[in-house]
């Protein structure tokens, strides 16, 4: 059969075609992300089988799988819509149930009602923090300068924060914070999900791909060696330092913001 014939073989009659072509582009992020949705799900799983570690090293690599999926769709010019919302729901599960299931099992059932409530209402501010994301991107006329900052913290860094008691409790020789943070689990949990839901700028993940002066690219470059060798080293510690630098930077992203959008204003008075 002739191409010309293939084509006529796929149209209907309102012109909808049941048997399109979608370019390969367009599937290797989905699939990206539909792997990002199985290591949250296996996560969950491995958290009420105890397997704790498994558990967090997974939600970690679903951040990281959510990471490059969007960067890999722009990089084969795969964008999509539908691509898009899939996105999104993996995000649901992966940054707002896999998490709050995961420190549930671990600690939060020690609180009892307490721990499930507050593992309720991280979830809910995971979603509206995405849900919020999601309107957002269709914002009209937005500065350019917006771009470095995110409102609220961003649905993986949210999930990695909320892990903050089980990086705690396997640091060190393994007993330092075992079963004492049932109840500090509860409230910092809700507090990380109020973050998350909240309209406090932080920076985007979008600033790694700022230039870098010449000077500053091999002491840039030795500070990645060196924090991928504590990685490596000293997981749980490691993991333990960056959730406290992350919430050290937040009120520098907050001094930025208000800076950048007060010059914004200047400029445009002008």
């Amino acid at each position: 059969m002739t191409q010309e014939g293939h084509d006529k073989q796929d149209e209907t009659l309102g012109g909808t075609r049941y048997y399109s072509r979608i370019p390969i582009r367009h599937i290797v992020p989905n699939v990206i992300t539909i792997l990002s949705i199985c290591a949250g799900m296996t996560g969950i799983r491995y958290a009420f089988e105890g397997r704790f570690e498994l558990a967090v090293v997974l939600v970690l690599g679903a951040a990281f799988l959510d990471g490059i999926d969007g960067r890999i769709a722009r990089f084969v010019n795969g964008q999509s819509r539908f691509g898009a919302e899939m996105d999104s729901l993996a995000d649901v599960v992966n940054f707002g149930v896999a998490p709050a299931l995961l420190l549930y099992a671990y600690t939060l059932h020690d609180a009892g009602a307490v721990g499930w409530i507050a593992a309720l209402l991280y979830a809910s501010g995971s979603a509206l923090r995405l849900a919020r994301f999601n309107t957002m991107l269709d914002e009209p006329n937005k500065p350019a300068w917006k771009s470095a900052f995110f409102t609220g913290v961003p649905a993986p860094a949210g999930a990695a924060l909320a892990l903050f008691p089980v990086y705690l409790g396997f640091s060190g020789d393994g007993t330092g914070f075992p079963q004492v943070t049932a109840a500090f689990s509860s409230v910092y949990l809700v507090v990380v999900g109020l973050l998350m839901a909240s309209r406090i700028p932080t920076y985007s993940g979008k600033t790694i791909g700022m230039p870098v002066r010449r000077e500053h690219v091999v002491p840039a470059v030795l500070v990645v060696v060196l924090y991928i060798g504590l990685l490596l080293s000293f997981f749980w510690e490691t993991l333990t330092l960056s959730v406290v630098a992350y919430f050290v930077l937040m009120p520098f992203g907050v001094r930025s913001y208000r800076k950048a959008e007060a010059q914004h204003i200047d400029r445009q008075r002008v």
